[in-house]
């Protein structure tokens, strides 16, 4: 079976990207907006039409305080028959005056229909306070599962991967367990990061995707793996690559892959990575600041281990 193909870049300039495809069919599309001051939402029948589908502002920052500023990494999906954005904003731009992070909290949105009201849920409590963001959720095993990056002020770095059950889908029922923390090269030559958890299942097991090291050429993605029948509290039920799994291909003009997301092609089947790159390596002032991260989607497979293959990001149309 020929694997399907997308245009690439798919949509210029979105960071942060996640599609969600609905039992309906139709496909949801999140990302962070280079202004940082918005939540946008689209919607489309394929893939190739997010493309050119018209974005639909749910939400904007507030004026000041809370959630005023920085407005990143928003996640849609579908939780026990509503649907929930959650996202990561700060009260300044400011950076914390000892923790050298920004001051992010995590958020959560809630509407009965997407093209409706969104009702703001208030800041997920992790009962760490610290910087936090990229959080995502998922169910298994008839519960619900919230994952997230954040600092803990006594590791290196500016975010480690944790994982707790969900009460509902913006409260947290247990403490934080950590995962993974920035300790190999390719997740510190920069700055020590991981960050950007995506769930990935695939037959025995279940998988963490996640993004270390700074947003330049050295961006790439690091996995986790456990057991679907593990105690997915339990740190020690997951293993972490020793090398990256997806990372900047130089022939092919990509660099920076990460902040990934997963979702299936129109035959309902087909695996794809969904994840944002730059198409060059000089940066002109703070990376941050720049918008031309674009999100991209391509098809992965899985090998005879059951593991994901992602192999390198393909060059731009």
């Amino acid at each position: 079976m020929n694997k399907p193909i997308y245009p690439t870049p798919l949509i210029p300039q979105r960071a942060d990207p996640l599609i969600y495809r609905h039992v309906d069919g139709k496909y949801y599309f999140t990302a962070s907006v280079p202004a940082f001051d918005l939540i946008e939402l689209r919607v489309a029948d394929t893939i190739t039409e997010l493309t050119t589908a018209k974005p639909i502002t749910v939400w904007k920052k507030h004026d000041s305080g809370a959630a005023s500023q920085l407005i990143w990494a928003p996640e849609i999906h579908y939780v026990r028959g509503k649907w929930y954005i959650y996202f990561a904003a700060a009260h300044t731009t400011e950076g914390h005056p000892q923790h050298n992070t920004f001051q992010h909290r995590m958020y959560a949105l809630e509407a009965e229909d997407p093209a409706g009201e969104w009702i703001e849920k208030g800041e997920i409590k992790t009962g760490m306070e610290s910087f936090c963001l990229d959080a995502t959720v998922f169910e298994h095993s008839g519960k619900l599962f919230y994952c997230w990056a954040q600092k803990d002020p006594k590791i290196r770095g500016n975010s480690n991967i944790y994982i707790a059950e969900m009460e509902n889908p913006w409260t947290l029922k247990t403490e934080p367990v950590m995962l993974a923390k920035p300790e190999y090269d390719w997740e510190c030559s920069v700055i020590p990061v991981c960050e950007g958890p995506a769930i990935l299942k695939h037959k025995d097991k279940i998988f963490i995707a996640y993004s270390a090291n700074a947003t330049g050429i050295e961006y790439c993605v690091g996995l986790l793996t456990a057991d679907v029948n593990s105690d997915l509290l339990d740190s020690k039920s997951w293993t972490k690559s020793e090398e990256p799994v997806f990372g900047s291909c130089i022939e092919n003009g990509k660099y920076g892959p990460g902040h990934n997301s997963f979702t299936v092609a129109e035959d309902g089947v087909t695996p794809l990575i969904v994840f944002h790159s730059r198409d060059y390596t000089e940066i002109v002032g703070s990376p941050l600041d720049n918008p031309d991260r674009h999100t991209c989607v391509q098809a992965f497979e899985f090998d005879d281990a059951g593991y994901p293959v992602f192999g390198v990001p393909q060059k731009n149309d």
